[in-house]
């Protein structure tokens, strides 16, 4: 699926002598991600489970051809690195970090752009292959292959979902966290377009939740194109109330938009089936087969 873990993906780590970034290499290594080095300024030398660790991305880079990075840096920190990994020609980024300032992060989309960098996240849990390779946080085990793609704004809600479809027998061909922070790099409308020239993605669920409009676009962008594949989503925070911040940075009513009830309804204008519960999602799916 475009660029997200080719045979040829060589992954580093940039924080990954942290305990987050040490934590999940592992996790990441046992389930079969080809990361080939690490970064953190003043390291270089030591070695995190086997990973070589190096002081700067070029470094990294030149000397194990990596060719994608995921981001443990804290937030103040973490758009220079998103930026130094840029500057080394890395072509895919994960930022997992969360909260990092919205002018940062504003500056660090603007370079991706001009660069052709895919960057998934702030805030994100990351991206799975089910089977293949992960490059995230997410808990593996309840992931499952099959041909459901899933983009989600909620990284708890897309493991949730993910082992609802699962016991369903309904597995997943890819599952990709957006992030939840105000700013992020990939849109519900650039993951439907991914989705739709993948030939291994059947059906898709997008998971949702209050605040911003990027349910909205996505719906636009399946109503205009007459989006070929079924659709089902899911939106959080129909009780929220308006002006509190529920759980992400990105999460907040203001004003009239980013309502729950615009994105569910600006959905089934587009013929999406969006469910009540996340438990509806298996059988409104399980009628596009």
């Amino acid at each position: 699926m475009e660029s997200f873990f080719s045979e040829d993906m060589r992954v580093l780590v940039q924080g990954i002598t942290g305990t987050q970034g040490r934590f999940h290499t592992r996790l990441m290594l046992d389930y079969g991600t080809n990361i080939v080095a690490g970064v953190t300024p003043g390291k270089r030398g030591g070695e995190v489970h086997g990973v070589p660790v190096y002081d700067t991305v070029e470094d990294a880079v030149r000397r194990n051809e990596a060719n994608a990075s995921i981001i443990f840096v804290p937030a103040p920190y973490a758009a220079e690195a998103a930026l130094e990994a840029m500057e080394a020609e890395i072509k895919t980024l994960v930022i997992i970090t969360e909260h990092i300032p919205i002018r940062d992060s504003i500056e660090v989309m603007s370079y991706a752009e001009k660069r052709g960098v895919i960057v998934i996240g702030p805030n994100t849990p990351g991206v799975i292959v089910p089977v293949s390779c992960k490059l995230g946080i997410m808990p593996a085990h309840v992931f499952k292959e099959g041909v459901v793609g899933v983009a989600s704004r909620s990284g708890t809600l897309t493991y949730e979902i993910a082992a609802e479809l699962s016991r369903s027998g309904l597995g997943q061909s890819i599952c990709l966290g957006l992030g939840g922070d105000p700013v992020v790099g990939l849109s519900f409308v650039d993951v439907l377009g991914m989705f739709e020239r993948d030939p291994k993605t059947e059906s898709i669920v997008l998971i949702g939740e209050i605040g911003g409009n990027a349910e909205e676009q996505a719906a636009e962008y399946i109503s205009s194109r007459r989006y070929p594949k079924p659709v089902v989503a899911f939106v959080a925070g129909r009780t929220a109330p308006r002006g509190k911040r529920m759980g992400h940075a990105g999460a907040i009513v203001m004003g009239e938009t980013g309502t729950a009830e615009s994105k569910i309804d600006a959905l089934k204008s587009a013929g999406v089936d969006v469910a009540e519960r996340t438990s509806d999602i298996p059988r409104l799916l399980s009628k596009s087969f």
